[in-house]
């Protein structure tokens, strides 16, 4: 033990010191268990709409999505939407303001998030890429990605939902024995530049 260190062990220990909180959590951190065994699985996903019908026609319709709740409350509606093959998932259309004291200001920059894409988007997997997307084109939906062949191993598209919201298309590729460029990993997909390249607006 140095000079230092034997200075150190006689002063009196600060229980208000950032160092002893951050071993105290440590401490916690190491006896939480896992909720693992309690089948803990994603229900819900929820995508902000300016207009409900117009939103509802794109899932239903146009996606193929069926409808599993429709509610309004207070002046808010949500409808919940799933595929046929997942029964204990759905997408929530919410409203795009759910909390009253919301500022004007919040509001307005929230509308322009929405219609610029920017907020968090949805991720589809189809067995069909190809298909997906001319459908969706056929459709009149907004291309913001034709089918592209990507280095995380998927082949994927992308549009824009009636709001503005970004939603992807993705097919898995068969994978290569030579995966050093990411391939099967099957994203991210909204974290890599390189697929929006085909972006129209």
């Amino acid at each position: 033990m140095n000079t230092r260190e034997a200075e150190a062990a006689d002063e009196p220990v600060n229980r208000n010191s950032p160092q002893v909180h951050q071993e105290s959590r440590s401490a916690r951190r190491s006896t939480v268990r896992s909720m693992k065994h309690m089948g803990v699985k994603v229900a819900q996903r929820f995508v902000a709409v300016d207009d409900h019908e117009r939103a509802l026609t794109f899932y239903r319709d146009v996606l193929g999505l069926e409808v599993r709740q429709d509610h309004t409350f207070e002046g808010l509606r949500w409808i919940a939407l799933g595929s046929s093959g997942q029964s204990d998932a759905d997408i929530v259309l919410q409203s795009l303001v759910v909390y009253p004291e919301t500022s004007p200001a919040d509001q307005h920059a929230l509308a322009e998030l929405l219609v610029k894409g920017l907020l968090p988007g949805l991720v589809f997997r189809t067995e069909d890429c190809d298909a997906a997307f001319e459908h969706l084109r056929a459709e009149g939906a907004t291309v913001v990605q034709e089918p592209t062949d990507q280095p995380w191993g998927v082949r994927d598209c992308a549009f824009r939902d009636p709001a503005g919201n970004t939603l992807r298309f993705s097919q898995v590729r068969r994978r290569r024995k030579d995966t050093s460029d990411g391939g099967g990993s099957g994203g991210p997909p909204f974290s890599q530049p390189s697929a929006y390249s085909g972006r129209n607006g």
